[in-house]
């Protein structure tokens, strides 16, 4: 049952309520009633789903760097079918086929659906990562005060003054909370939503629950910098021993663009010089075919691009464990081979 239902079951169990219900005051009331409950529930509305990115689509892309893709995506597909359609038009359909001008319209289509995300995740990885390596100290901090004789409101206030990087204004919103009588418990466990990182939503259910049973506080938020200060550790050093991994990725990537580039500029040239002129001279032999110089090298730079793309994702899943943090590394891998392909292969 909501809250306006039971308000209301209250209103109906009001002994005046039946004697006052046609009265004017009675029927204003009932208006404003209806007025405050279309406010609330117009508010909720616009507090989560489609309706919020509606309203707020910056902080929600901020918070939730998917929903960019709803914008993203629309766009790039917009550009590309537009594109394509620009240049059949204007063209006919041999356009597809004799020039590069519809790969460059995919390339930027593509980069103009994953840039953003990319972007936005890179964003939200660093605010995780500061959180991450800050939250042992922050923990240590409160429980050393909490040990020296401090009562537990008064160790945060005291710790919300320090600087614990993208933690530090959501240990001032505890502080703030926990200054207006908020009990501890109720108070973490909000810290923890709003913080919303793995590391973060772990520490703060451990401590909760062993708060909740009665535990030494002090103990309960040591133990859980001691876990956390393990975990950031942790992911530390398997992301530093798969970096090797990540920079042979982005190494053969480049090995791929450099034999490309040699092999179009010295090999196939001679190849496609040398068959021309043999057909100019009007021999009868043939001289191994004819080279279509501008369709290996195009072959070859489509070959390149899904290279690079899938490379980055690659890079991403070996280096931070998520396809998502390798957008960044695809993104720069298509922007090369396209640049290595339109202005030096």
């Amino acid at each position: 049952m909501g809250f306006r239902e039971i308000f209301d079951d209250f209103l109906n169990r009001s002994p005046d309520r039946g004697a006052a219900e046609s009265t004017p005051a009675a029927d204003a009331f009932e208006e404003q009633e209806h007025e405050i409950f279309g406010r609330i529930e117009n508010w909720r509305k616009y507090q989560e789903g489609f309706y919020r990115f509606l309203k707020h689509p910056l902080q929600v892309m901020i918070a939730e760097p998917a929903t960019v893709l709803f914008i993203s995506v629309p766009v790039a597909l917009l550009l590309l079918i537009g594109g394509f359609a620009s240049l059949v038009l204007s063209y006919g359909f041999g356009v597809l086929f004799t020039t590069t001008m519809i790969d460059d319209i995919f390339v930027f289509s593509l980069l103009i659906a994953i840039v953003p995300l990319a972007a936005l995740d890179l964003k939200e990885g660093l605010r995780v990562s500061s959180i991450e390596a800050s939250l042992p100290n922050f923990f240590r901090d409160v429980a050393g005060m909490n040990d020296s004789g401090m009562t537990l409101p008064h160790a945060i206030h005291i710790v919300s003054e320090g600087e614990y990087g993208a933690l530090t204004p959501h240990i001032r919103k505890l502080d703030t909370e926990m200054s207006w009588g908020v009990p501890f418990v109720e108070a973490i466990r909000r810290f923890g939503k709003v913080v919303n990182t793995p590391l973060a939503e772990r520490s703060v259910d451990l401590i909760a629950h062993a708060s909740s049973a009665g535990g030494d506080v002090s103990e309960v938020l040591r133990a859980a910098a001691h876990d956390a200060y393990e975990f950031f550790n942790l992911k530390s050093e398997r992301k530093n021993g798969m970096m090797i991994y990540m920079v042979i990725i982005v190494m053969s990537f480049f090995v791929f663009l450099f034999v490309i580039g040699v092999l179009s500029s010295t090999f196939l040239t001679t190849m496609a010089e040398a068959g021309e002129a043999v057909a100019a001279s009007g021999s009868s032999q043939a001289f191994i075919g004819t080279v279509d110089l501008f369709l290996y090298n195009r072959l070859f730079c489509h070959s390149a691009l899904i290279q690079g793309f899938f490379s980055g994702l690659a890079a991403g899943v070996m280096g931070e464990g998520r396809v998502l943090a390798g957008l960044k590394y695809a993104a720069v891998m298509v922007l090369i081979a396209w640049i290595a392909f339109r202005f030096f292969i």
